[in-house]
């Protein structure tokens, strides 16, 4: 029996898909899948999943990387997802400093409403997966259910979090691709 997904997946892409840098990922090269993460946006995809990226990109701003380098990596990552029979619906990125108070950028659910409108999302049906407080409350703020990885700064998101978080927490995207897959609406215990 195949899984189904009637819903639309947003992820956040650093620390969720790929490993983080220290500073930004400023090039193609420095971009690097975390292991599972692109044969689970596959599975994703496969089952009907839309899967759409938010990504706070505030090194565009700071002049540390430029659009075309951005496309760049956006392309490695396209590349090694097709190579799988993975694809992304879309990406949205807000390249703008925190400082600069943009209604796009996360916490704010600018581009998760972005993508509703593009893709005409029922965010009622949607989950976000993401590793940082901002990324959950993003989804929070657009009415978008919220779950947590514990790659990139999951743990230490989780450790500031209530006891127990009332929101899904998985070791890594795979799982919880898993969890999504599974059309399960019961929190697990972990963590």
């Amino acid at each position: 029996m195949t899984a189904t997904c009637a819903k639309a997946v947003i992820l956040s892409r650093d620390g969720v898909i790929n490993e983080e840098a220290d500073g930004f990922i400023k090039s193609p090269q420095e971009w690097r899948p975390i292991a599972g993460s692109l044969e689970a946006i596959a599975r994703l995809n496969q089952a009907g999943c839309q899967v759409i990226v938010t990504t706070n990109q505030p090194g565009l701003a700071r002049g540390l990387f430029d659009i075309d380098t951005l496309n760049a990596i956006h392309k490695r990552l396209y590349r090694q997802l097709d190579r799988l029979g993975g694809h992304l619906d879309g990406i949205f990125f807000c390249p703008h400093r925190p400082s600069d108070n943009c209604p796009c950028r996360k916490p704010r659910p600018g581009m998760i409403e972005q993508a509703r409108e593009r893709f005409h999302l029922d965010l009622a049906d949607t989950v976000m997966i993401g590793h940082q407080s901002r990324d959950l409350e993003a989804a929070r703020a657009a009415a978008v259910r919220p779950i947590l990885v514990m790659t990139g700064q999951g743990r230490r998101t989780l450790e500031q979090l209530p006891q127990p978080p009332g929101i899904p927490c998985f070791e890594n995207l795979a799982d919880a691709a898993q969890f999504v897959l599974s059309g399960t609406t019961q929190v697990p215990s972990e963590h």
